[in-house]
């Protein structure tokens, strides 16, 4: 009679390892079932350009504060250099007076009114000094122009005080921007990051072959400049193109949108401001039907701005990575209004 063995027992730790394999297998099909797709190239680029809009609007903001910031250091300067030149006056009217009572002194003894001016604030005394008969016409006058000068400094020292917690509010407010940028650029990039190579070379070529098609545009559309000084300023941005986009660009090397349009203004002999939230207000608004080539056009609640070259095609500096180029008002964004720059 044949022998039945029993069958050998599995090791406890080799049904551990199969268990907590099978496991781990079950888990991985599990999160890549529920894994979300990877995002195809448009869906990237979309996102891309939205990031790009918002750090473009952060980028307008923080450009404000700067002209601020600037516009503030310069003020405070100002108002220090009066203080500094009212209390070297207000130093040489005290003298004056201090030279009245020594010859009173030397004459005899100090009047009390002198002695109590030079003991106490003239401000409080002026509002007596008037009643006393022992103060000579001169001496009144003195304490008047005292009495004065000492208040043009306080206005002038809490005017300064006002200023410089402006200013501090304002780098306050810059740090916050420019925060604010590098995440959302950093965030755009690690978008594109998540692209190959050949796609995102495959962006790139369309948005060449898309601005070269915009050129040509410009050329058929032949179109009446707005002014010769829109036409001198849409010529003078064309040298530029090719030129990279960078936050705070005011050229001759690298220029944001609003950088451009000043900078090619500027070229026309034409001052206008710097940002776009004040450069809409450096001309006559215009609907898109009355756009001619040189006029200003502004997209996405005026965050961008940049030239009509004509033809339904802007000049402008894009956003990071990019370069100064043409590109159909179609792609840049929803259109808001045209400004024409009064020269």
């Amino acid at each position: 009679m044949a022998l039945h063995r029993r069958p050998k027992p599995q090791s406890r730790a080799r049904v551990t390892v199969l268990t907590a394999t099978a496991a781990a297998a079950v888990a991985l099909t599990s999160q890549a079932a529920n894994a979300a797709p990877k995002p195809t190239k448009s869906e990237v680029k979309a996102k891309v350009d939205k990031l790009y809009e918002e750090a473009e609007r952060a980028t307008n903001q923080y450009d404000g504060a700067k002209e601020k910031q600037e516009k503030l250091q310069k003020e405070i300067g100002l108002i220090q250099d009066k203080v500094a030149r009212d209390q070297d006056e207000l130093n040489e009217l005290r003298t004056g007076i201090g030279s009245m009572a020594s010859a009173q002194y030397r004459s005899g003894g100090i009047d009390p009114s002198i002695q109590l001016l030079l003991s106490a604030d003239p401000d409080d005394y002026l509002d007596k000094a008037s009643t006393l008969e022992s103060l000579s016409a001169q001496q009144l006058e003195s304490l008047k122009k005292v009495q004065r000068k000492q208040r043009q400094l306080a206005q002038q020292r809490a005017a300064a005080t006002q200023k410089l917690e402006d200013l501090a509010d304002t780098r306050t407010e810059l740090g916050k921007k420019k925060k604010e940028i590098q995440a959302k650029l950093s965030k755009a990039q690690k978008l594109l990051n998540s692209l190959t190579a050949a796609e995102r070379q495959e962006i790139a070529d369309a948005e060449d072959r898309a601005s070269r098609t915009a050129a040509e545009r410009v050329d058929l559309g032949n179109e009446v400049a707005a002014s010769p000084f829109g036409a001198a300023a849409l010529n003078a941005a064309a040298t530029q193109i090719g030129k990279p986009y960078s936050r705070g660009g005011t050229g001759p090397s690298s220029y944001d949108c609003s950088g451009l349009t000043q900078w090619a203004y500027a070229q026309a002999g034409v001052h206008i401001s710097r940002v776009t939230y004040t450069q809409v207000n450096d001309g006559t608004h215009i609907g898109m039907s009355a756009l001619k080539p040189g006029d200003l056009v502004f997209f996405n609640n005026t965050e961008h701005v940049g030239l009509y070259a004509g033809n339904n095609q802007v000049l402008h500096a894009p956003y990071p990575g990019a370069y100064v180029r043409y590109e159909s008002m179609s792609t840049i964004g929803s259109f808001q209004f045209g400004v024409r720059v009064a020269g």
